[in-house]
């Protein structure tokens, strides 16, 4: 019988309207060393659309579903209370990690409903008044954090609630600001604007490595939680090894402790590794590039994925590649765009870090001709191995077929072999290395 957890909802794809960045420009690449490459590069939050503080609007999540991608029923009671139905109901099998993690939240349901004042009153009476207290949600990849949090913010009977992917909500504070840059106090004003239609702020994967990101923060949560606004927020990272080695991390401790100060930090320890479960069931590797193939993917991708965006604009060190999909932690290219276009070791990095899935479409066989093709594949699965990247596929050969020719022959056998290492339990249980 399946538990709930994220990765079995069936997503939801949208058109994608907005670019995102990765890296930096070529030129900044090319002046730092191996190493520097590797570490606190995210995605920049000045590639995204840029949206005044006026569009801001709480977005409505997908009801939370059940593994099998069935909606779980209408949203009732509280978190505690909805999640029990579906255990009785036989849609999950009930979790203890998960059972400790959804009773904190319906703390945080119970406090939060007693304590809502609608209308301009309770916004005028929030300003400097301690909100309440939140919740950090961290733990592995895979163990339901999504899932969960969803469930409380769609069970949640409060006006003013928002959530939304971490790297989009820093997106969007980056750009609010551009847009003032001779206002006094901006991050201030930006702040204000949130917590004006914003009571509730449910943040999906908080994860820092950008610098620009560690420098606001502090500041930001601080006008954030002085205004009101409770932070609901899971993380595949303890908030004190945030940000950990990251350039003038000093500056980001203060950070660390408004966090800290302000929610309940709560491990969703052990238990079942959901990803890994629906990894383990799904087709790693599909050949030849039949009807079927993309099917194959397409319901793999959708049982990782809440919901996706289609048609991703995603500029990668100054370069747009152009993805068929993507979610949380998961992204679909076909291998046209990532190995017979101008791309390198440092692009490869770049995606290997900011997501902890990655599908390719019509991967061919490749030859003599292709040589150039071939060399950045064979880079690309390195970089991904390195990272623990769980790589999807569908290609027109098998494995050890898809390379005939004799250039990149002994290059190409140790890909093969990582490729066939990367579809074993041992690979896919490894935890991403972002």
């Amino acid at each position: 019988m399946p538990v709930a957890g994220n990765p079995g909802r069936r997503g939801r794809c949208r058109a994608c309207r907005h670019r995102n960045g990765l890296g930096r420009r070529p030129e900044a690449a090319a002046r730092r060393g191996d190493h520097e490459r590797r570490r606190s590069l995210l995605p920049s939050p000045h590639h995204g659309s840029a949206r005044t503080a006026q569009e801001w609007r709480p977005r409505k999540s997908a009801r939370p579903r059940t593994r099998s991608g069935d909606r779980s029923g209408p949203v009732t009671g509280s978190p505690l209370q909805h999640y029990l139905r579906l255990v009785d109901g036989g849609a999950v099998t009930s979790d203890p990690h998960q059972v400790q993690a959804v009773t904190a939240l319906d703390d945080l349901w119970h406090a939060l409903s007693k304590s809502s004042r609608p209308g301009l009153l309770g916004r005028v009476t929030r300003r400097g008044t301690p909100p309440v207290r939140g919740l950090y949600l961290w733990g592995g990849v895979g163990r339901g954090k999504t899932w969960l949090m969803d469930l409380f913010y769609e069970c949640l009977p409060v006006a003013g609630k928002q959530r939304i992917h971490f790297h989009r909500f820093m997106q969007r504070v980056h750009n609010a600001l551009a847009e003032r840059p001779d206002t006094r106090n901006p991050l201030s004003k930006v702040a204000a604007s949130w917590a004006e239609s914003c009571r509730v702020l449910c943040l999906d994967e908080f994860f820092v490595s950008d610098i620009a990101d560690a420098m606001l923060l502090g500041g930001l949560l601080d006008h954030l939680f002085r205004r009101g606004v409770t932070l609901v927020t899971t993380s595949n990272t303890a908030p004190d090894d945030l940000y950990r080695d990251g350039l003038q991390r000093a500056k980001f401790l203060p950070a660390i402790e408004l966090i800290k100060q302000h929610t309940r930090v709560m491990e969703l320890a052990g238990g079942t590794d959901f990803r890994l479960r629906i990894l383990e069931q799904s087709e790693i590797f599909h050949h030849p590039l039949d009807e079927a193939a993309d099917a194959v993917l397409t319901a793999s991708f959708e049982r990782m994925a809440a919901e996706c965006e289609m048609n991703h604009a995603l500029d990668i060190n100054g370069r747009t590649f152009h993805a068929r999909r993507r979610g949380d932690g998961i992204i679909w290219f076909d291998f046209r765009e990532l190995c017979e276009k101008p791309r390198g070791a440092v692009d490869y990095i770049e995606i290997a870090r900011a997501f902890n899935t990655v599908v390719i479409s019509n991967t061919p066989r490749m030859g003599e001709n292709d040589a150039n093709a071939a060399r950045r594949f064979i880079t690309l699965v390195d970089e991904f191995y390195d990272r623990n990247v769980k790589l999807l596929m569908s290609a027109e050969a098998p494995v050890e077929a898809l390379y005939t020719g004799r250039k990149l022959s002994f290059e190409f056998e140790r890909t093969a072999s990582r490729l066939t290492e990367m579809q074993s339990h041992e690979y896919l249980a490894r935890p991403h290395l972002p």
